[in-house]
């Protein structure tokens, strides 16, 4: 049984006396992390000092930090998909960060700086002038025969000089005690993000710890890394892009905290464009350049017109922006061949003819099966090694390995037919045990230190003085001791890692690089990136609609306003809320008892049209644009999501569901209040408020056809102020009763009523109004047209004139300005324009 540290202190127990306990409580024999005992077998000092500080806490104090963790990961929506699998899952983030020692520190930085210059330079040889090949220093198989070798990148100088901006190395403690790569990551390493979002979660978790342990600060390098990226760029002030195959991919996430954090535009392939040899993004302004591109897909999905035909991903064209020089890319195409396993058993003797000097860090010894004395001895040895492709990443045993010494005899006897037909095909290296370090469990007798193995992932980024190397990491430790951490997938924690000073470390200082040049630019918006903000308020709004109408069907408005509709379900107002929610495929059934129409109405999985469905579109809006909306308006949709998330299985009271309708609306409210207070003016605010002003104006003429129409009951009116929130304000202004003209101005254009649609099109022709112009020449564009036109109407219009006819003609008028306005802001493909400018005016 594995055994572990108790955190709860015992009776008269000081802290001081219960770090010793812990300490001194590791034996080999017991499975206790490796990680608190350093070469001399003597606890490491750095361990000594966390637990120093943790033992200041009592179990109780602990246990509300790791909530408060868990809650800030749930309310930020912090999390992460497994490659294949749509479904989101919660950030896995173990509370225990791995600490490090300083002098253990620098000598790792030596190692991965010199092995990211190894690296750079055999890329530089492989696509320059191919020396390592001529002379049999590197097999030309190894080269050639890898996929990741892309034959149009040959003799293609990078642009900036540099091959790799950023260069990425898994590493494990081996039984000796020391460091080894696991795997180099130079195709377009990822953790970068997680190893922030891990470092914000635990600064607020244990904020006092940063300081009293002297845990070295990330901002610097994430500064630097930043100027690394446009190293080498045409322009002075270079636009840098950060290109994501999208919200499905398993590390958006961290992709968008990333741009978020570093001011980059996030973009996906259909936002940039090839024109005159430049690489274009697709903005709501036209096309504008794109300077530097930092690239999160494979290389092969880059050129769809070089590459991979079949990709959806990257942009037809863009190596010629790389031949010409006109863009700079993190990382170059093609870097990706460094991280085969077939270069392993060479990477010594490369070291020595490229840099002159000894391997640093060293990896598990490795031989290639393409070279006959390397497959003689993988043969004789075969129970005892490990196989794995040679032409793909090492991406984990579980996974990528065709044979363990655990395999079972039918696996070895088809790895031994493998070898026969296609020994290149394979690299073989000895096992590498990892070291453990402590993570917590709980148990039913309270908290717990448990071992788990780990890699630490740790970067280092090209900067204009040379490589630098985060002070962190992103850490990966597995749950089971059969479950390969090398890979994020379930069953896997993350950890923070923290290197400690031996000093004091200073907060970061703002603009410590040199004071930047004040500016009141809200910076491009990309066209995808405008779509989604327009339909994320209009899903928002739509909810919104669903809710109100679901609200009105379960509730009694007085005698100020009507009859009691609720208690009546054949009343005319009781059938048309119930014909439109059927209309909009809210309900199932118009036929259903009212407490099971609104429970679909409200949260019905199966319903497209259901409040819930609306706010899963919004959040799914929200999703692909992390890098744009705060946390704050995160955590009100996760909210949302929670609060109409019932069990299907469970009938609610029509009480309770009322209950949770008002919760909605507050929700939504919340929502809006956000949008406004706390979002830049920017484009992207306006084509969020587009969405949400048109589509309110869309709903409110379907309430008033329904509500509003020459045969409206007394009852019709009143639910048509209560769905336009209005009651207080027609009451104030009329002492009688509703009728129907009153109603109709009020709701339709009362231009100080922020639900009449009268009000929507002036806010939609004010936000239309700051939005860019292709041309300048003064002219309005035909949405701009088409939008002025209904305003005037609206003003000028009288409520006996809007009947039927004349709000479904108006209501069709919108549908035609959402479209105008999408096929303007939202192009795609050659319908992507340029701004154009007038000549030869005076």
């Amino acid at each position: 049984m594995t055994a572990a540290l108790a955190i709860g202190m015992e009776p008269g127990e000081s802290p001081a006396q219960r770090v010793a306990r812990w300490t001194a409580s590791y034996r080999p024999e017991t499975g206790l992390p490796d990680e608190f005992v350093g070469p001399d077998g003597q606890p490491r000092a750095v361990w000594e000092r966390l637990l120093d500080r943790l033992g200041g806490l009592t179990e109780p104090e602990i246990m509300a930090r790791f909530v408060s963790a868990e809650r800030h990961i749930r309310d930020a929506g912090i999390s992460f998909r497994i490659a294949g699998d749509q479904r989101e899952h919660p950030w896995p983030l173990g509370s225990m960060p791995l600490v490090i020692e300083p002098q253990e520190w620098r000598d790792l930085c030596a190692g991965l700086v010199q092995r990211a210059e190894l690296m750079e330079a055999i890329l530089a040889d492989v696509y320059g002038p191919g020396d390592l090949v001529a002379t049999g220093q590197l097999p030309a198989a190894v080269v050639a025969g890898n996929p990741d070798f892309l034959h149009p990148l040959h003799g293609v100088a990078p642009p900036g000089g540099h091959h790799l901006r950023l260069y990425a190395a898994d590493l494990g403690r081996g039984p000796d005690g020391r460091w080894q790569v696991l795997a180099d990551r130079t195709q377009a390493p990822s953790g970068l993000g997680w190893a922030l979002e891990n470092r914000m979660v635990l600064a607020r978790t244990f904020p006092d710890f940063f300081q009293d342990l002297h845990v070295e600060r990330l901002p610097a390098f994430f500064q630097a890394f930043r100027e690394g990226l446009a190293l080498g760029a045409e322009r002075a002030d270079p636009r840098i892009c950060l290109l994501t195959s999208g919200p499905y991919s398993s590390s958006y996430v961290e992709q968008a905290a990333l741009a978020r954090y570093l001011g980059l535009m996030l973009v996906e392939g259909d936002d940039l464009v090839m024109r005159d040899g430049r690489l274009h993004v697709r903005t709501v302004s036209g096309l504008k350049r794109a300077d530097a591109l930092w690239r999160r897909i494979d290389a092969d999905y880059l050129d769809a017109l070089e590459l991979n035909p079949a990709s959806r991903l990257g942009v037809p064209g863009v190596l010629d922006a790389l031949r010409n020089g006109t863009l700079v890319m993190a990382n170059m195409p093609g870097s990706g061949l460094v991280e085969s396993a077939a270069l392993a058993p060479y990477l010594d003797g490369l070291c020595q003819r490229l840099l002159g000097e000894p391997l640093r860090l060293s990896h598990p010894r490795a031989w290639w099966c393409g070279d006959l004395e390397g497959l003689a001895h993988v043969r004789a040895n075969l129970d005892r090694l490990v196989l794995r492709p040679a032409a793909t990443p090492q991406r984990g045993a579980g996974r990528d390995a065709l044979l363990a010494p655990s395999a079972l005899a039918a696996e070895r006897a088809a790895v031994v037919d493998a070898l026969r037909d296609r020994p290149f095909d394979y690299v073989a290296q000895e096992p590498a045990p990892l070291s453990t370090m402590p993570g917590w469990e709980r148990g039913g007798d309270g908290l717990y230190l448990v071992p788990r193995p780990f890699v630490m992932r740790v970067f280092a980024a090209r900067t204009a003085s040379g490589w630098t190397v985060m002070p962190g990491g992103f850490c990966r430790m597995a749950e089971r001791d059969n479950v390969d951490p090398l890979e994020l997938r379930l069953g896997i924690r993350s950890a923070d890692v923290w290197v400690l000073s031996d000093e004091p470390v200073a907060a970061p200082l703002v603009g410590s690089q040199g004071t930047p040049r004040v500016r009141r630019l809200g910076g491009h918006l990309p066209a995808r990136a405008a779509d989604g903000l327009f339909w994320y308020g209009r899903y928002a709004e739509r909810a919104e609609a669903v809710t109100r109408l679901t609200l009105a069907h379960l509730r009694s408005f007085g005698d100020a306003v009507g009859a009691d509709i609720s208690g009546s379900p054949d009343a005319p107002a009781a059938l048309a809320i119930r014909a439109l929610l059927d209309e909009w495929a809210c309900i199932g059934s118009a036929d259903l008892p009212t407490a099971a129409l609104a429970q679909e109405a409200l949260c019905g999985r199966d319903q497209p049209g259901s409040a819930r469905a609306h706010i899963m579109a919004a959040r799914r809006n929200a999703a692909a644009l992390r890098a744009r909306l705060s946390g704050e308006i995160w955590r009100v949709l996760a909210d949302l999501s929670d609060l109409l998330s019932l069990d299907t299985g469970r009938a609610f009271t029509e009480s309770q569901l009322a209950t949770r309708a008002e919760r909605t609306l507050s929700h939504l409210a919340a929502l809006s209040g956000l949008a406004h207070e706390n979002t830049s003016r920017a484009e992207g605010w306006h084509f969020a408020e587009l969405g949400r002003r048109i589509e309110r104006a869309i709903n409110t003429c379907a309430f008033a056809l329904a509500f509003v129409n020459d045969e409206a009951t007394p009852g019709c009116l009143g639910t048509m102020l209560v769905l336009a929130d209005s009651q207080i304000s027609y009451g104030r202004r009329y002492m009688q009763g509703a009728a129907l003209d009153p109603v109709r101005d009020m709701v339709l254009l009362d231009p100080y009523n922020p639900r009449s649609i009268a009000f929507q099109m002036d806010a939609i022709v004010r936000h239309l109004a700051e939005l860019p112009a292709l041309a300048a020449d003064g002219m309005p564009e035909p949405h701009c047209r088409l939008a002025a036109r209904l305003q005037a109407e609206l003003r000028a219009g009288e409520a006996a004139d809007f009947d039927a006819v004349r709000l479904a003609a108006l209501a069709a008028d919108l549908e035609r300005l959402a479209d105008g306005i999408a096929a303007r802001y939202f192009p795609t493909g050659p319908y992507a324009l340029r701004p154009e400018k007038l000549t030869g005016l005076a």
